[in-house]
């Protein structure tokens, strides 16, 4: 088997609640994940940081960063899309990387990566900065998707904060 099937089986394991055979699985897997994720090919480091989300890997956040600050735009990709399941209910996550995400949504030179970004900024705490920069992007941005998804996570902050 490899990381790639283990991690969709660890998907589908976290879906269906099966944790102790979820947590098995992670430990057979942890090594391997770990040497992928320090991989010069930037293919494997980008399979790694996406299987720590299919795993549900909380304990790994710090290698996502390490992730999100990668040369590489799929790596950046993949450790965003593993940042934004995980954060789903625990927005603790967004917010511990906020000024990394602020900084993919606005300067970012891939245009994925920054829709990403945003994308994952959802799940954080609706702070006034993070709120700021997406009514921005939403205005200016040169890339509609880029536009269009800041709008739409602008909006879903703004209620988030009016409940507050």
């Amino acid at each position: 088997m490899t990381l790639a099937e283990a991690a969709a089986q660890a998907a589908e394991l976290a879906e269906g609640g099966k944790e102790r055979e979820l947590s098995d699985l992670r430990r057979q897997w942890e090594d391997e994940l770990e040497g992928q994720a320090r991989s010069a090919d930037f293919r494997e480091r980008a399979l790694a940081y996406r299987a720590i989300g299919q795993f549900r890997w909380r304990q790994k956040t710090e290698l996502l960063r390490r992730g999100l600050e990668d040369t590489s735009p799929a790596c950046r990709g993949s450790a965003l899309l593993s940042l934004e399941l995980l954060s789903r209910n625990h927005p603790g996550l967004v917010n511990g990387a906020r000024p990394l995400l602020h900084s993919l949504a606005n300067d970012d030179p891939n245009p994925a990566v920054r829709r990403l970004a945003v994308l994952s900024l959802k799940n954080g705490s609706p702070t006034p900065d993070t709120i700021t920069l997406l009514a921005h992007l939403g205005e200016e941005a040169e890339e509609r998707g880029l536009r269009d998804a800041a709008t739409a996570v602008h909006r879903v902050l703004k209620k988030k904060a009016a409940t507050r």
